[in-house]
């Protein structure tokens, strides 16, 4: 039984727990994403620039690798920030908390542990 979004909402308190909430977090992952970003900068954090020549190639491929799962990881933390602010936005227009499959408030449980979600548990189990 779907119910009206309008009366279907969380509380103004609620709002702003969850505001503080997500704020705390990102706090934390631009925090994260700025180190992320900065190590991406660095050429050589290790120091190993005059490491002799026969571990170059080694050396090469390993700091590769490392670039780019850092890369993935800076993308990955951006995308949570871009998600955090969208949750945000919802808690402006007091849209926060409602499910946009089923419209039903998602469970403030879930909320706290994921204040960033759109899906309550069961849509996000029938999305699987």
């Amino acid at each position: 039984m779907q119910t009206n979004t309008l009366t279907n909402r969380y509380p103004d308190s609620d709002l702003q727990e969850f505001k503080a909430i997500i704020l705390n977090k990102m706090a934390v992952a631009k925090e994260e994403f700025e180190a992320l970003t900065a190590s991406l900068s660095n050429n050589n954090p290790n120091g190993t620039d005059d490491t002799g020549g026969a571990y170059h190639s080694i050396d090469d491929g390993a700091a590769t690798l490392e670039k780019e799962t850092i890369h993935q990881m800076a993308a990955r933390q951006k995308k949570f920030i871009e998600q955090l602010d969208a949750a945000l936005a919802r808690i402006g227009n007091k849209t926060y908390g409602i499910c946009r499959a089923t419209g039903k408030l998602i469970e403030k449980q879930r909320l706290m542990a994921v204040p960033h979600t759109t899906l309550c548990m069961e849509a996000k189990l029938r999305q699987n």
